[in-house]
């Protein structure tokens, strides 16, 4: 009796053009941002970081529009978001090149990994409501955290690690109680903040001052068009980037002002652009200083808390003023 002849699993894989089931069931990553882009309504980029800037740039809007759509979390979200991270990579880039002669820093690679931690924070606070290029929010943000990068890496001197961490710390409160305190602490307000003494804060501000060593006027090659001439350490110091706070600031409060009544911003405008006193207000107005002190008191409490606050249903500090105060003269 003839023997069969054994199965070839090996010839009927390679002829058999269906998958295997196993292999059927795993994610394919391609296919599965396709999905996310199509569910999105939006095109999908296979090589975002290819684009030639002026459409990185075009297409951002799309997207960040889009963004604000979307419920955080879903794979159309993180589609989105992370295909805006890749269109705009080049800003890191852009930003890096300032730091590439650095050597205390670390890796280059080190450092776009941090540029992209800041590219990441513009992308989530960005807001295209407002009509800002996308590029005067990042980057502050993308400079700002490689300088804090240097600052946060860079001991000139032998510091204990307990005060490298406790300067950590205190720049971490100073953060917090700056936004709380609407002022710069007090080694007062930073020891209780931190339950320590004040000697001990003194000890780690002290310790601060070996983080970075250096004349302010040495040479540093390879700042802004790359030569390095005419330009020293001081240009990439790793002091805090004010430009991030102003960019917000400025970005939030526009909006607000344009809610404000005409008397209101008018008043505004004499008490901090003209510097009048209150009682110059008042007679210009018809009021009271009284009248003036209460109603610019309520005015700056409500945009100061709608500065804080996201959300869109605001009473109008023009609305209080209608009810409670007197026709204007």
């Amino acid at each position: 009796m003839p023997v069969p002849a054994p199965l070839s699993h090996t010839a009927d894989h390679a002829t058999d053009p269906t998958p295997h089931p196993r292999t059927a069931l795993l994610p394919n990553p391609r296919r599965s941002a396709g999905a996310a882009a199509r569910r999105a309504g939006l095109p999908r980029i296979d090589e975002p970081r290819e684009m030639a800037p002026a459409d990185a740039r075009e297409l951002s809007k799309v997207f960040f529009r889009r963004l604000k759509e979307l419920e955080e979390g879903t794979p159309e979200y993180r589609y989105v978001r992370g295909t805006l991270i890749e269109m705009n990579a080049s800003l890191v880039q852009y930003a890096v090149r300032r730091f590439r002669s650095r050597g205390d820093g670390g890796d280059i690679e080190d450092i776009v990994q941090v540029g992209t931690i800041g590219l990441i924070k513009a992308i989530d606070r960005f807001d295209p409501a407002r009509e800002n290029e996308f590029s005067t929010l990042a980057m502050p943000y993308i400079t700002g955290e490689i300088k804090r990068h240097f600052r946060d890496t860079t001991w000139a001197v032998r510091v204990p690690r307990r005060l490298q961490e406790l300067r950590i710390d205190i720049a971490k409160a100073k953060e917090e109680l700056t936004v709380a305190l609407d002022r710069s602490p007090t080694v007062a307000d930073l020891a209780a903040h931190l339950d320590l003494t004040d000697e001990q804060v003194v000890e780690g501000l002290v310790a601060a001052n070996g983080h970075t060593s250096g004349s302010l006027d040495a040479p540093h090659g390879e700042v802004g068009d790359g030569s390095g001439e005419g330009h020293t350490l001081a240009d990439v110091m790793g002091e805090e980037e004010p430009a991030i706070e102003l960019v917000e600031d400025v970005q939030t409060l526009a909006p607000l002002l344009g809610r404000l009544t005409d008397r209101e911003r008018r008043m505004l405008r004499m008490r901090f652009g003209e510097e009048l006193t209150q009682a110059q207000i008042g007679a210009a107005l018809g009021i009271s200083q009284m009248q003036v002190s209460r109603l610019l008191t309520r005015v700056l409490a409500h945009l100061r808390a709608s500065m804080l606050d996201d959300g869109d249903d605001r009473e109008g500090a023009g609305a209080h003023e209608r009810r409670d105060a007197p026709p204007a003269a």
